[in-house]
């Protein structure tokens, strides 16, 4: 597998001098174990290694005594535990671990933010730091390519995505292969297995729907009266989606002005080439309709794992008025509101006048494919 050098090692590494447990969350197939490895490899310090899948693993931690982990650990100054959500009472496990073992460095991973969360919980209050892993990011990317490689591939990339392993693939219809086993047979399986979630044909078509409305705004309502279900069915589903690093939701902005829109949201999918995957779309950029759909989809899940891995403390919204004006983007970090339009070729846009009216100390500038970098790395 191609194997870029991950942008948070460096923090990763850092904080395990913390004393607390370090947890590394991502979607299936992000490069979790591969990071997980690089790590290890570089401290270079005595280790432990478990697997979370590996039964044997479940039986030598479900003694929860400190000499059973004593025993267990022996001299080893770093301990590892890969898809640890699926270890029984890992939660409890790990608070004996780290409260009894001083300078014990711990790096653990999950799948799944919901499963993880529910079984690490309130034992490791105060005790862990998450970090999440997202598909290659244009930053790490950008190191292997030159300037002109990276614009020619960023026509690729909204097609396909950034997925670890697509990389390996020269031929578009391996990665296609890839992408459509991926979706079916990894990235619903958290949902259809540990939420018990059966209706697998309503998931699907859920996000069918709203990958055609990537960029519009999504009635809970509307959507389970098109799938024939329950808006709160809706609601569950999607924070499924958003919980296993499918989606992401972003909500409308306000400040009380009366003809500001709030109780709609938008969704965007993690990766374009799961998008493109789920309606089976993988036409070349070049003859495509949906070009601004997957910009702004793109330059979106980009800006996330910016703020995500640089720790930039920001709220993220769009902006919209019942007389149809509209910003896609705002983001509110240090007091200061930011608006932001996507176009995939620069132009000029005007801010809207309402926005410019209401929020006058605001800044606001067009991203578009010859100046985002500066946006995203």
């Amino acid at each position: 597998m191609v194997s870029l050098d991950r942008v948070i090692k460096k923090k990763i590494i850092r904080k395990l001098n913390s004393g607390k447990v370090l947890l590394v969350t991502g979607a299936r197939r992000v490069g979790k174990t591969i990071l997980i490895q690089k790590i290890t490899d570089e401290l270079n310090l005595p280790s432990l290694v478990l697997n979370g899948e590996d039964l044997n693993t479940h039986e030598l931690l479900s003694y929860r005594s400190v000499q059973n982990y004593k025993n267990l650990i022996g001299t080893n100054k770093l301990l590892v535990i890969d898809e640890a959500q699926n270890i029984p009472d890992i939660g409890k496990i790990l608070k004996i671990i780290v409260d009894e073992f001083k300078g014990l460095k711990i790096l653990i991973s999950g799948s799944s933010a919901f499963d993880i969360f529910n079984k690490m919980g309130e034992p490791l209050t105060g005790r862990k730091i998450t970090f999440n892993l997202f598909p290659f990011s244009e930053e790490e990317i950008s190191k292997y390519e030159t300037p002109i490689e990276n614009f020619d591939n960023l026509k690729m990339r909204l097609i396909y995505g950034n997925y670890p392993e697509v990389y390996n693939y020269e031929d578009n219809s391996d990665k296609i292969e890839y992408l459509k086993e991926l979706v079916n047979s990894y990235l619903l399986k958290d949902i259809l297995i540990v939420e018990n979630v059966k209706n697998s044909d309503k998931i699907l078509s859920l996000l069918k729907l709203l990958a055609y409305q990537v960029g519009g705004e999504v009635s809970y309502h509307e959507l389970g009266r098109q799938l024939g279900i329950s808006k709160n069915t809706v609601e569950r589903y999607l924070d499924l989606l958003s919980k296993v690093f499918i989606l992401h939701k972003i909500s409308g902005f306000s400040r009380n002005l009366r003809k500001e829109i709030v109780k709609n949201s938008k969704w965007y999918f993690n990766d374009n080439g799961i998008r493109n995957a789920i309606i089976a779309n993988f036409s070349a950029f070049d003859n495509r309709n949906d070009i601004g759909a997957l910009w702004e989809n793109y330059i979106i899940s980009e800006r996330i794992k910016k703020q995500n891995y640089s720790g930039m403390s920001v709220n993220n919204c769009f902006w919209r008025t019942y007389d149809k004006q509209e910003i896609d983007w705002i983001e509110e970090r240090g007091g200061k509101l930011f608006a932001y339009e996507f176009k995939w070729k620069e132009q000029k846009v005007k801010i809207p006048g309402a926005w410019k009216k209401t929020y006058t100390d605001s800044e606001f500038k067009i991203i578009h494919a010859r100046n985002y970098h500066n946006w995203i790395y």
